[in-house]
């Protein structure tokens, strides 16, 4: 018997599944996943004809209403939705094909009852994946004198609702869930509790004679303090061209800001009581760079993958470890890097949408000097997500890699403009090689002074700056840094784990090492 027909943005049981149609979210066994609009409402319309053969007509016409496509778009949606599901088409658990005829539904389906009144709406018991942040965008307000501007502002909000929803580590409230919440005097604690998130994102939008200035703020609604704020200007004749660029700021200094203050709260729990996300999140927090945070890296990310064997970013950033131990080593346990692949691997099986999983298997790939592999990655983690400043500052390291310094460096500044606050380590270690091989020693420099604590390596690439420059004293003092750092350290040594594809560009780097007076 079909569903009825005006529940359509209300939570369903489909099999194992939990459906959000309004969040477009599908979550089996504690794991959430987000999937495309049209697949959605492709899931719905078979959904409310549990058992029946829906023909593909019948599917264009409902899903694809009032646009001319082929057939080929169903057929097309239908095997990225059984993807999705991890349904196999030969021996379905969700979706059947029936030759000739169309597609049917043969798993169970049920309405999940709404809440009695006091515990919450629908849309707050869909709260995916408990331990990932959650966060609502509120329509951002038109402060202008025209109401005809709201479609403006909407759209501004619209844009960064999609832009968030890229972002996996989030649970970002829909679209029609967050539009109930409109005006310039929402009570954003009863928005928070009724849309059950953590973080709530507002803002404005307003016209200034000839400029424009938006505002937007990131607020914990658990203490109502305020994480981030600021306001963009623009002149108004040049703001559409840049929207795209104001949106992306928005969004990665958001989820940044977002990253940072989950980490303190998961910090303050004991390390017993954290779940899979926050090992991660906690995991990825700690400096790299020093041995200790490093292994307790390393242990948080293994726990994260025995809370859940299913967690695709675990093993991504696991893969990260190993290879930072594989470098420590020299490159003396090739096991070690072919393990990191492995673990890179398994991550982008389990989680195919995630940018970071692509990213961390494309720099396994460039440990194993597969070039051509790697590039394929990084650009798709850039496709997958290009408001993520770590995946921009990932391919800014590869292009360093593959001889493209100058790209290099346009790749690190969309990195800066996406996240005026990214400040990671390893991106000015990155951006001071690029320079490196520029030969802008001066701006080298620069770069590597933004590191708080250098490491052996910060140390040995400043020293050969300073001795192009003709420094001594500053040359001998970060040769004596980098050997007391690492006593066995040697150029051969340093090169057989770094993967330049040139051999001048290697050169290079040697070359103002030996000049520092580094050991060969």
């Amino acid at each position: 018997m079909p569903l009825p027909h005006p529940s359509a943005s209300a939570p369903l049981q489909v099999g194992d599944l939990r459906v959000e149609p309004s969040l477009d979210e599908i979550t089996r066994n504690g794991r959430t996943v987000k999937i495309e609009r049209k697949a959605m409402q492709l899931l719905l319309c078979l959904a409310r004809n549990p058992g029946r053969v829906v023909s593909v007509d019948e599917l264009l016409e409902e899903v694809w209403k009032g646009v001319i496509v082929s057939q080929d778009s169903v057929y097309a949606a239908v095997a990225a939705l059984r993807r999705t599901l991890g349904d196999d088409p030969k021996n379905p658990t969700y979706i059947a094909n029936v030759a000739r005829r169309g597609y049917r539904l043969i798993a169970p389906v049920s309405v999940i009852e709404a809440p009695s009144a006091g515990a919450g709406s629908s849309e707050s018991a869909a709260s995916a994946a408990p331990d990932k942040p959650s966060i609502a965008v509120l329509p951002f307000v038109n402060l202008g004198e025209s109401v005809t501007q709201d479609f403006f502002s909407d759209g501004f909000t619209e844009d960064i609702i999609t832009e968030l929803s890229r972002w996996r580590l989030l649970a970002v409230r829909s679209r029609s869930a967050s539009f109930r919440f409109r005006g310039p005097a929402v009570d954003l604690a009863q928005a928070a509790r009724e849309l059950n998130v953590r973080y709530i994102v507002e803002g404005s939008v307003r016209r200034l004679g000839d400029a424009i200035r938006v505002h937007a703020q990131l607020i914990d609604a658990t203490t109502s303090s305020h994480v981030w704020a600021e306001k963009f200007d623009r002149p108004a004749n040049q703001f559409v061209a840049v929207q795209d660029q104001i949106v992306q700021t928005i969004v990665s200094t958001l989820v940044g800001r977002v990253q940072v203050d989950h980490a303190e709260q998961s910090k303050r729990k004991a390390p017993e009581s954290l779940a899979a996300y926050e090992c991660v999140l906690r995991g990825n927090a700690l400096s790299w760079d020093d041995p200790a945070g490093a292994a307790e890296a390393t242990r948080l990310f293994e726990k994260a993958i025995e809370l859940d064997p299913g967690y695709g970013l675990a093993y991504a950033l696991l893969s990260a470890m190993r290879i930072g131990k594989w470098e420590l080593q020299s490159g003396d346990s090739p096991a070690i890097l072919e393990d990191a692949y492995r673990l890179a691997q398994r991550a982008v099986e389990l989680d195919d949408r995630e940018s970071t999983c692509h990213s961390l298997l494309g720099h396994a790939c460039l440990s194993r000097r597969d070039f051509d592999l790697a590039l394929r990655h990084v650009r798709r983690a850039v496709e997958l997500n290009p408001n993520n400043q770590w995946t921009l500052a990932d391919m800014a390291t590869l292009l360093m890699y593959l001889g493209e310094a100058e790209q290099a460096l346009q790749w690190g500044a969309r990195a800066r403009e996406a996240d005026p606050h990214f400040e990671t380590p390893w991106f000015w270690r990155q951006q001071a090689r690029s320079h490196l091989l520029l030969g802008h020693h001066v701006d080298a420099l620069a770069a590597l002074e933004r590191i708080a604590q250098p490491t052996y390596l910060d140390c040995a690439y400043m020293a050969g700056c300073h001795a192009h420059l003709g420094n001594a004293e500053p040359c001998i003092r970060f040769v004596s840094k980098c050997l007391a750092s690492r006593p066995d350290f040697s150029i051969r040594l340093f090169f057989r784990v770094e993967p330049f594809r040139n051999k001048a560009d290697a050169d290079a780097i040697a070359h103002s090492m030996r000049l520092a007076g580094l050991p060969e």
